[in-house]
This record gives C-alpha cells, structure tokens and sequence, in this order.
C-alpha cells in the first residue's frame, strides 16, 4: 500500500481572545461533563477552539509529525492508524461526534508522532493550539479535573482495547465493535474495520455470515 501523500492541513493562528466570548454549547457540554466549569472558563475554551471543515480523504497528521492541537469532533468521523514499513495500516481508533482527538503521546512529549490521522467522512471539527489549551489550564482549577477526567476514560478505553485483543476471540472484538460504535458498521469499509479488530477483512466476512445466520 502506498504511504499517504502529504498536504498541508491548517494554521489555527489567532490573536488574544477576549475575556468573555461566546460559549460554544456542544463543546461546552463535553467539557461540563467531565467536571464542574465555570462559565467564563467555558467561554475562554469556546474562544482557543477554532472551526475547521475538512474533507474526506484529509490526512490532519502524518507519522514523524510532531502534532502541535487538539481537535474536536463537531460532526465526521476520523481514524487514527499505523502503518507499518510493508505499508500494511493498523487502526487504533475512530473518533466520532464530541470526540477530542490528538496522538497524546508524541503531543504531550513534544516528539514525531507514530501515528496517522485521517478523515474518513467530511468533517467540522474545533482546533485549539495545545499550548493555548495549556495556558489556559493554567488558570483556573477546575482544568485540573477536567485533564484527570479525560486522562482516566484514555487510560479505561487502553486497558479495555488491550484485553479484548489479548484475550477475545474475533467475533467476540466484532461484537464489542458494534456496541461501542453502533452505527459505524454501516459507515466505515470493512477493511478499516478489520483492520480495527486484528484480523483480515474474509475473516470478517465469514464472522458477519455467522452472525447472520444466528440471528
């Protein structure tokens, strides 16, 4: 398989935000989830996330980028992937609606990411430059919480990945597939998904007709 081409994403330069802005409400709502946020601190986050459309196709980073925002999902979907040097992809992730996305290993070490982004669907999404995220985090907190939270359910979604793949057979990682993403079966090809659950795309074809056949 040919390595993505490369092309140039988005600049999400910006000047001083005003103190009080306008709340963005779906990002609002993720952030209040995870913790207690004051008012004026949802505003200065609504303020460092800046609208992007991209379209399907779109590579947003490429291994050996050392991945510098984070996004979050309005509507879309992405994919986070390796690949390795026969050219062979490995899906890590997919990230839907009110997801926040980054490869937060390479982000928080400041070092080239091994991963791959890419746009499976066209996609809006809100960029922040990390190191605003940063500064603002610094302000208050209640941001303090907010990063526990979001740190816990990362490492929660790893350990659960991690033993499904060790210790489940495929067709019981199919059917974890389809209750954690229940309308991405019908979304994404199936070699993305096979690619998701370790194994090839005619082992997820024979997994479906069994499936077929018990129901």
């Amino acid at each position: 398989m040919l390595r993505p081409q490369r092309e140039p994403f988005f600049n999400t330069s910006f000047e001083e935000p005003a103190i009080i802005a306008k709340i963005n409400p779906q990002l609002a709502a993720v952030i209040s989830a995870l913790a207690d946020v004051p008012a004026d601190q949802l505003a200065k986050a609504s303020a460092i996330f800046h609208p992007r459309r991209v379209e399907r196709g779109t590579m947003l980073l490429h291994a050996g980028d050392v991945p510098h925002t984070l996004l979050f999902v309005v509507s879309g979907l992405l994919r986070l992937f390796y690949l390795d040097t026969a050219g062979n992809e490995f899906t890590k992730s997919f990230c839907d609606t009110n997801d926040l996305v980054s490869a937060y290993s390479a982000l928080l070490l400041g070092t080239p990411s091994r991963l791959f982004i890419d746009a499976l669907e066209d996609t809006t999404l809100l960029v922040a430059e990390y190191s605003d995220y940063q500064a603002l985090s610094a302000q208050h907190p209640c941001w303090a919480r907010v990063n526990q939270k979001r740190a816990e359910l990362l490492f929660i979604k790893k350990e659960q990945r991690e033993s499904a793949l060790l210790l489940d057979d495929a067709q019981t990682r199919y059917q974890q597939f389809l209750s954690e993403y229940p309308d991405l079966d019908r979304r994404v090809k199936q070699h993305h998904i096979a690619s998701y659950l370790g194994i090839t795309p005619v082992s997820l074809s024979r997994i479906r007709a069994r499936l077929r056949v018990l129901t």
